[in-house]
């Protein structure tokens, strides 16, 4: 696929100029079966009989206490029962209606992430997943978006999955988390991108996937350590996808880091251009230094903010990463959810809190 061919997409129509973009809600199934409906028998059988065989560490939910409930708000279930983000009506009464919500993106992070050890299954279950999200959000709710969902070290069936939800104005996105088997700049994951920037997609690269429990270093003792070492797989595809020219080749992709923090791309650029300006000769197809490729093609959702003392720092660091190149996240419903009225602590003029709140979104997914 050539990038350099007209996206066939249409640009997404919102039903509002106004009010807030949120690039990271999380929908939730009902129950354990929640998925059936848009699975063949054969595959709900398969489910019913030997489950999924992903990569996890845990066998069950998340096992860290910070965590429990599968990190989601408890008075967020709703009050007809099933998990937090499994009812919209109540997301709307709770999230969407108070907090002026006119534009949200869907992040699922329902089955198995990435994929599991059988490619068929997870193939099965991301275009389950990826028909869920319209026939039970979108469909019903004209302020919501879905994700395309994808299954990576399946090239073929991802590309297949985005080429079929391609031309279907309700998709914003094609979303794969950061614990991928290799580094997405890998050449193995090149005709993804290819397919993604051809129509238009962004990149979502959401935390989580094959990552969590242990950090590089070994086995940590707290949930803290845990929780902040998700971070550095974000770094590592960055650092992948410049250091691979993948934004040479491909100059028009987007690609957002969601859930991972933003402040640390800012040293991260650096220390890139410092070892460039030594070892470029290793990358002499690298067009320009990486910093270059960090503030043009890469965007950062705004939850978990960081919170520096004093607040008006945060200024500061956003004036560094750049104001274009945040987006609001409210990461609803989980515990660590950031209310859009007091998410930032700091004074922050009308023009970025336009910039943040909804102007960077129309340009990232394409708003009118």
């Amino acid at each position: 696929m050539n990038d350099a061919i007209a996206s066939p997409r249409q640009p997404v129509r919102s039903t509002s100029l106004v009010g807030i973009a949120d690039c990271d809600i999380h929908p939730e199934l009902k129950d354990r079966y929640g998925l059936h409906p848009y699975l063949s028998k054969r595959w709900r059988d398969h489910l019913d009989q030997y489950g999924e065989l992903g990569f996890d560490v845990f066998s069950g939910n998340i096992t860290y206490n910070g965590s429990t409930f599968n990190g989601l708000r408890r008075d967020a279930a709703p009050p007809n029962g099933g998990p937090p983000g499994s009812d919209l009506t109540f997301m709307r009464k709770q999230h969407l209606d108070p907090n002026n919500v006119v534009f949200g993106v869907l992040q699922p992070m329902v089955a198995l992430g990435n994929g599991g050890r059988n490619l068929d299954l997870s193939n099965a279950l991301a275009t389950a997943i990826n028909d869920w999200q319209i026939a039970e959000f979108v469909e019903p709710e004209d302020r919501l978006r879905a994700s395309v969902l994808v299954v990576p070290d399946d090239v073929a069936a991802a590309v297949a999955e985005i080429e079929k939800r391609a031309f279907d104005a309700r998709f914003v996105q094609v979303e794969i988390f950061t614990g991928t088997t290799e580094p997405l700049g890998h050449r193995r994951y090149r005709p993804i991108l290819e397919a993604a920037a051809h129509h238009g997609f962004p990149i979502g690269m959401h935390i989580g996937g094959r990552v969590g429990g242990r950090t590089a270093s070994g086995w940590p003792s707290y949930y803290c350590e845990s929780h902040i070492d998700l971070t550095f797989a974000a770094q590592t595809q960055i650092m992948s996808l410049i250091l691979d020219g993948v934004f040479d080749q491909l100059p028009s992709l987007k690609v957002v880091i969601v859930e991972c923090g933003c402040a640390w791309s800012i040293e991260l650029g650096h220390r890139l251009d410092m070892l460039w300006q030594r070892m470029g000769s290793e990358v002499p197809a690298l067009k320009h230094p990486p910093s270059h490729y960090l503030r043009q093609n890469i965007y950062f959702s705004t939850q978990p903010v960081e919170e520096p003392d004093p607040p008006e720092e945060l200024n500061y660091l956003f004036d560094k990463i750049g104001w274009d190149k945040l987006l609001y996240a409210s990461d609803y419903p989980h515990w660590d959810f950031d209310d859009p009225r007091y998410a930032f602590k700091a004074r922050i003029s009308e023009e970025h809190k336009a910039l943040l709140f909804r102007e960077n979104a129309k340009n990232v997914y394409r708003i009118l």
